[in-house]
């Protein structure tokens, strides 16, 4: 048991993503935009990270340049200690194929294939054959509660379905991350709900780095630290225990959902003393 509890804590402390000092800038012909003004920040296996903040908070920037899909401006990105900038073309279809796995808000499944057909063909990329392919799909379609509509469409689904077999598909190379961009977004709360719950399942069974960029205020109840993104810069970074989140009902939501509010240690310390003296 002894060995088994060390383990586990040099996995927990094991580094699977770390930025230095990553800026990113565009030109729009004379205009300079500075999307990223110098992150760093160390993200350890088996975490659940949430990048928040407004639109054109650079979160987004930021979560294509963890996800390996677009290169600094200046500044390190380090997946598994490896310089992202450093890998060639063939390199990075390799780390995306195997090391990562992807969510988009609008599923990005291809139309004309079925549900399993679109979980296997990663693993075709990665070289698995197709009874290993179709085994592991409708494996991974079961874990998602969705083995039985493995012969359809997307069509045929609907969104929260979708979603489903997009996650069934992110883990279709048993990759060390997921990254999941706006997961909830085009979907509604109750369905949105189960995504979040899914997501938090896969995070704990399989133990998988979970890095998602969201706008869903309900991320954060399954979130180990959300990152909080303002003007391309990072405002700060808070634990979930450090917030001020309650479960309590939410219109539409029949079963109740989270409501959470924005605010830190820090802020909730300093409205207390600021009310402390206005009694005074």
């Amino acid at each position: 048991m002894a060995g088994t509890a060390t383990t586990e804590t040099e996995i927990a402390q094991q580094v699977v993503v770390r930025t230095k000092d990553v800026k990113k800038v565009y030109k729009m012909g004379k205009v300079e935009v500075h999307a990223l003004k110098g992150i760093t920040v160390e993200i350890e296996a088996g975490e659940y990270i949430s990048i928040m903040g407004p639109s054109g908070s650079g979160k987004t920037t930021l979560f294509n340049m963890v996800g390996a899909l677009d290169k600094p401006t200046s500044g390190q990105v380090y997946i598994d200690e490896v310089d992202v900038a450093q890998l060639d073309a063939y390199e990075l279809a390799w780390l995306r194929c195997r090391k990562i796995g992807y969510i988009f808000q609008t599923f990005n499944l291809i139309p004309v294939m079925s549900a399993l057909e679109n979980v296997t063909l990663p693993m075709t990329f990665a070289g698995l054959t197709t009874d290993e392919a179709r085994n592991k799909g409708m494996d991974l379609l079961d874990q998602v509660g969705l083995a039985d509509r493995y012969d359809h469409k997307p069509f045929e689904l609907s969104g929260g379905q979708q979603q489903r077999v997009a996650i069934a598909r992110a883990m279709a190379n048993s990759p060390s991350i997921i990254l999941a961009d706006e997961p909830t977004g085009n979907l509604d709360l109750a369905t949105g709900k189960e995504i979040i719950q899914l997501l938090g399942e896969m995070n704990r069974k399989e133990h998988v780095t979970i890095i998602t960029a969201t706008h869903d205020i309900k991320m954060l109840s399954a979130s180990d630290r959300i990152v909080w993104m303002r003007d391309g810069a990072l405002a700060k970074i808070e634990r979930r225990e450090n917030l001020d989140i309650q479960i309590g009902s939410i219109e539409g939501d029949a079963e109740g959902g989270v409501e959470a509010s924005l605010r830190g240690t820090g802020e909730r310390e300093k409205e207390e003393s600021t009310d402390e003296s206005a009694e005074q």
